[in-house]
């Protein structure tokens, strides 16, 4: 037996209990998990506010998406993993490999096969967990538990964003909302060579910002700070990591003409934008669906070369509950990193 962190209702505090320790089925490993990043869009599992989410959620699912571990045992057919190799174990669980967008390289897109950890499969709130050999990564030496496991969904969601968005030196950047995905997008684009602006409402998280690497700290909520940004000729890229409307809001209004926005943070409610502010900027919007194994690989390699670094905070499995609670008050700076073993 082991223990794990189960949902056992939408909108509930989570249950810590002891339940099996699976067994790996042809293709998977049994992984000891060493740390589980603890992510928003668990929350939204968690509360199932988001429709699709809650309809591809599994009774009494154990979450967790941002797993490192150590493989134990392998099952059958897997020859890509040895026991002993420490892995990351990303959203992604599987996708079907044959459907167009399979084929097309966009794997995070699939909608024919696909299983998404902590979700539709059991995730990592647990001691130990199975993972699909081929969707997993092996994690740089160089790179501790706790400060890969935020770069497989938190990473590379906001790596994914601004490379579609096609960041390039000189550019400017502005990212909306410095938490855990915001304050890797602030470093990410600093990597890319980017002027980088970062912008939030509180004082504490533009402080945040600066320590990470941002050129500019702006309030969001402050209209002379917009003014400024627009003066300087606006982004080229505006990438939202905050899950507020107003945020989106100002995203829009400080978009240089032909700038892209990049749909990061999710509201419950549907986004809305004039149709003239569209078409009389020719504005881009991007949507940016976590990452592809090839992505993942890239954002480690960041990381392990000194690039980018998560802030992080360890808690044990016990306090999930607790930390869910900071995060729906907004206030966790970085990452939260779960230890299973504490």
């Amino acid at each position: 037996m082991m223990k794990a962190a189960v949902l056992g209702e939408f909108g509930k505090p989570l249950i810590i209990e002891d339940i099996p320790i699976p067994e790996p089925q042809a293709g998977e490993v049994l992984v000891e998990v060493l740390a589980s990043g603890v992510c928003h869009s668990d929350l939204h599992i968690i509360d199932g506010d988001l429709p699709g989410f809650r309809a591809r959620t599994k009774a009494r699912v154990v979450p967790g998406h941002e797993v490192v571990g150590t493989v134990l045992r392998c099952g059958e057919g897997v020859t890509a993993l040895r026991d002993g190799d420490r892995i990351g174990v990303p959203w992604l669980y599987r996708a079907c490999g044959q459907c167009e967008q399979c084929r097309e390289g966009l794997e995070n897109l699939c909608r024919k096969g696909s299983a998404v950890t902590g979700m539709s499969v059991d995730g990592g709130y647990a001691q130990f967990m199975c993972a699909n050999a081929d969707y997993a990564v092996r994690i740089p030496d160089v790179l501790g538990d706790a400060q890969a496991a935020p770069l497989l969904c938190a990473g590379v969601t906001s790596y994914r964003a601004l490379r579609k968005a096609q960041v390039a030196a000189g550019q400017r950047v502005a990212v909306f909302g410095v938490g855990g995905l915001g304050h890797l997008a602030v470093q990410i684009a600093r990597a890319m060579g980017a002027e980088v602006f970062a912008l939030d409402v509180s004082d504490d998280k533009l402080a945040f910002a600066r320590e990470v690497g941002a050129d500019h700290a702006l309030n969001a909520a402050d209209p002379a700070a917009l003014a400024l940004l627009r003066q300087q000729g606006g982004a080229h890229v505006t990438a939202v990591t905050s899950a507020a409307h107003v945020a989106y809001d100002a995203a829009m209004s400080v978009l240089r003409p032909g700038g892209t926005l990049c749909v990061i943070g999710l509201p419950a409610e549907p986004l809305r934008f004039q149709a003239l502010a569209l078409a009389g900027t020719e504005a881009h919007i991007i949507g940016s669906a976590v990452g592809t194994r090839e992505d993942l690989r890239a954002v480690l390699d960041l990381a392990a070369r000194g690039a980018i670094r998560c802030r992080v905070e360890t808690r044990p499995l016990s306090a999930v509950n607790e930390v869910f609670d900071a995060m729906r008050r907004g206030a966790i700076h970085g990452r939260v990193v779960l230890d299973p073993r504490a």
